[in-house]
């Protein structure tokens, strides 16, 4: 039997901002959008992630009008980006009405596919997102974030699967942010999920503990539909696995990708010069396998670095490093993806920096977080360490966004000069607009 993987290439998103911060500009995407466009790919990650944060705060440019840019040149390849759910791309949550406005303009603007997650595999979290997208003619792909605790099992994975499917999602994603997924646990969750669950799978990896390449070709064996990949100028390390081998390895199989490796090769050379162009930003590509221990994405890692250095306590790295299982579990075993990973790993700063110990100073994300503003933990919270943290506050135990009131109409009134994108990113990051 005969079946052709799809791929999806993340280099216009996903491997820059894994290997230098998100800094690849709009004009070097353009030079080669066309050649991407008669590649084949079943769609390119292009928009969406911390793309929209650099372009206004690092390279002074619209996002909106790159995906404008874009999208003319790219004219037969669907357009995907990553959507945070009720948190868009920003860091908290926004208002249903602001959530649908977003994901309206974005489709309108070229958007094809919106994948959307939250960080704690909180359906309800997706409920908005998923609605406005098939609304608007998108199609939806629902994520559930995986990672590995005492809660996260193949029979959590499903159960949440399940649900994506009752909401409408067009289509499933496995998005493995930190490179936990073990190839042979890889092949019966995809299974398990092929049983269980009636739509197209696609699976997301890193590679930055050495294990997706090999954990991709026993999805692949499983019955995987779709698997994200990025060119190799820009693969491997902490980004996704490269495009170019996965086609290479495929090519003589029934899994044939049909991909031309040489259009690819011709188009990699343009993204090798890009690279060298932002060299003083770039992330080392080895593989640390630490990672498995501490279950830590990789630009969290850096993160780690930076901060305490600022702080000229880099020989508390390893500390810090030690403590994030253990605010990890404190917190009901939430999965380390944007924003969550931030909520823990500065908690795990100021505990080992905190001259009077462990959670003697509490960051207020962590004290919304306790206060079920995030959602729902995948995994218990002790009782009286949550009141320890938060006293008598309420915890918000049904979906977060029905405590938030509606303020697109307020917003167009207020900015009546500015256009609906120009307000949406005005919401979302309103010092950094101004």
């Amino acid at each position: 039997m005969t079946k052709r993987i799809k791929i999806t290439e993340t280099i216009l998103r996903d491997a820059h901002q894994s290997f230098m911060a998100t800094r690849m500009n709009t004009p070097e995407m353009l030079q080669v959008a066309e050649d991407l466009d008669k590649v084949g790919y079943h769609s390119l990650e292009a928009w969406g992630g911390a793309t929209f944060d650099s372009c206004i705060r690092f390279l002074n440019e619209d996002p909106w009008d790159r995906l404008r840019q874009l999208r003319a040149k790219i004219k037969n390849t669907k357009l995907q980006m990553l959507l945070r759910g009720q948190n868009l791309l920003g860091y908290s949550h926004y208002p249903d009405d602001v959530v649908e406005k977003f994901v309206a303009k974005s489709i309108e603007n070229g958007i094809d596919i919106v994948r959307i997650f939250d960080a704690l595999n909180d359906v309800r979290n997706l409920e908005t997102a998923m609605k406005a997208t098939k609304k608007y003619g998108g199609h939806a792909q629902a994520t559930v974030v995986y990672t590995t605790s005492p809660v996260h099992d193949i029979e959590h994975y499903v159960k949440t699967a399940k649900k994506l499917e009752e909401m409408g999602a067009d289509s499933l994603c496995i998005k493995d942010m930190a490179g936990l997924l073990k190839p042979y646990i890889a092949y019966e969750l995809i299974k398990a999920l092929k049983e269980n669950v009636d739509l197209p799978l696609q699976l997301h990896a890193h590679c930055t503990t050495g294990l997706a390449p090999m954990t991709y070709l026993k999805a692949i064996e499983a019955g995987v539909d779709i698997v994200d990949t990025s060119l190799s100028a820009l693969a491997e390390g902490s980004g996704q696995p490269a495009t170019e081998s996965l086609v290479a390895t495929l090519a003589e199989t029934s899994y044939n990708t049909g991909l031309d490796i040489k259009l690819l090769t011709k188009i990699n050379k343009h993204f090798k010069n890009v690279r060298e162009k932002h060299r003083d930003k770039l992330v080392q590509p080895w593989v640390n396998a630490e990672i498995l221990q501490y279950q830590i994405p990789g630009g969290m890692l850096s993160n780690f670095y930076s901060q305490l250095k600022a702080m000229k306590l880099e020989h508390k790295i390893e500390e810090a490093l030690a403590e994030v299982p253990r605010v990890r579990a404190a917190l009901g075993y939430p999965p380390l993806v944007t924003p969550t990973s931030q909520i823990v790993g500065t908690q795990a700063t100021m505990n080992v920096v905190s001259p009077k110990g462990p959670w003697s100073v509490v960051a207020l994300e962590v004290k919304r977080y306790l206060q079920g503003e995030y959602g729902t933990p995948p995994g218990n919270i002790d009782p009286e360490f949550r009141q320890n943290i938060i006293g008598e506050a309420k915890v918000i135990t049904d979906r977060p966004a029905n405590h938030i009131p509606p303020a697109w109409d307020s917003a167009k009134a207020k900015y009546p000069e500015l256009s609906d994108e120009d307000i949406l990113s005005r919401l979302m990051f309103p010092e950094l607009f101004k």
